[in-house]
């Protein structure tokens, strides 16, 4: 007879598999929620209208199948490895196409996995997407530390610098001597420190969400103070798109920067976890106008953003219990949002035009001095992955094509 003795770096198969009485619980928590009386506004300045949450509560309780997104995932390579004492999840999907480029992708918050899922046939097998052989990539998605299956951190230091190093050594275990990394939202901060620390190995970043601001004007732009006068047009115009989000879009981010722990809420009511995932920003408003959309789409033959997949995403945060364990991340970062990191390996940038700001080329060109991709994309925005699957893999083909 013979054992097998399994040690902290072993990969390890992942299997989702949620019983009936979880999700029982989840629609009946759903249905006795305790409501509060309507906002006294016309608008959303107030925070998630309670006629949008309702309705999303109602297709929650009574008609939305968690199976379905629990069965596409199923269909997907998903493991287990511990990094740095923590259990880190992700998905592992290698193209059947030859010489394919490793690609690790990093989600943000209020995201998961699930954001990602529509870029993974795409990339890995672009022949069936438009796209040509020699633009496949192997795609690993890991959850962030205190997302989705991923392990809760139990001590303080899980942040940005330290998911970079450990998405570093996931990549290495993985057997890859040479990738590139991409990042929205957080995922955009953990690429940047990727950028900064250089790994062996890595070859070039992409972000969809870049920090660009020269340090004097983020200087100004922190201190709430009016726009350089030596600003260009489009440099003014992006000033002003981020000192409106300053001032009226991120008091959710501050909130968890500050007392995270605090949200005990969002861990028992899930109507209360959806409102608080809801009420991020993008260009278009708070919440996201690319999320109130999609809560009114059923369906979409183009790859748009549903509301299931809406709900996907937050049944997957209720699921796991992950609320409050990835608001910490907020409570973790001590550095800046948009200003420039000082990354010098190549860069390539993507700016959609619902992003919370549209960073110029000229910041953009200072920021990444080793830039290798620009591209001002016509639709999409702070999710974009999400909002525009089959555009967004366009992107990271061009980005990326010139590094084969």
């Amino acid at each position: 007879m013979s054992t097998t003795v399994q040690t902290a770096t072993d990969v390890r198969p992942f299997h989702v598999d949620t019983p009936d009485e979880v999700l029982d619980d989840l629609r009946r928590r759903v249905a006795a929620t305790k409501w509060p009386e309507k906002e006294t506004v016309a608008d959303q300045s107030q925070g998630v209208p309670l006629a949008l949450i309702q309705e999303l509560a109602r297709h929650w309780a009574t008609e939305y199948d968690w199976r379905k997104c629990e069965a596409a995932l199923k269909a997907l390579p998903q493991f287990i490895t511990e990094i740095d004492g923590l259990d880190i999840h992700f998905i592992h999907v290698r193209s059947q196409h030859e010489d394919a480029l490793p690609l690790i992708v990093n989600h943000g918050w209020p995201g998961s996995i699930i954001e990602q899922l529509k870029i993974i046939g795409p990339l890995t097998d672009p022949t069936a997407h438009g796209g040509r052989a020699a633009d496949a990539f192997d795609v690993v998605i890991p959850s962030m530390p205190g997302y989705g299956f991923s392990g809760k951190p139990t001590s303080t230091g899980w942040g940005p610098e330290r998911m970079g190093r450990a998405w570093a050594e996931l990549m290495n275990r993985l057997g890859y001597t040479r990738y590139v990394a991409q990042g929205g939202d957080w995922g955009a901060f953990v690429v940047d420190q990727m950028g900064l620390q250089a790994p062996g190995g890595l070859l070039a970043i992409h972000t969809n969400y870049p920090g660009s601001v020269p340090a004097d004007v983020y200087g100004v732009l922190i201190a709430g103070g009016p726009a350089p006068s030596s600003l260009s047009a489009e440099e003014q115009r992006a000033y002003e798109q981020l000192d409106t989000t300053l001032k009226q879009k991120v008091a959710y981010a501050r909130y968890m920067a500050a007392r995270p722990q605090t949200l005990y809420g969002v861990a028992d009511s899930p109507v209360g976890l959806a409102a608080w995932l809801l009420d991020h920003d993008d260009g278009g408003g708070q919440p996201a106008a690319a999320v109130v959309a999609a809560l009114s789409r059923t369906t979409s033959a183009t790859g748009e953003l549903t509301r299931d997949e809406i709900l996907d995403n937050i049944t997957l945060f209720w699921l796991s219990n992950t609320g409050v364990s990835a608001s910490r991340l907020y409570w973790e970062y001590k550095g800046g949002f948009w200003d420039a990191k000082g990354v010098s390996i190549p860069v390539a940038v993507s700016v959609f035009p619902g992003e919370a700001y549209q960073a110029p080329r000229s910041w953009v060109e200072q920021a990444y001095p080793n830039l290798i991709y620009f591209n001002e994309v016509d639709k999409g925005g702070h999710f974009a992955a999400w909002e525009q699957p089959q555009l967004f893999s366009e992107e990271i083909r061009a980005a990326f094509r010139s590094l084969r």
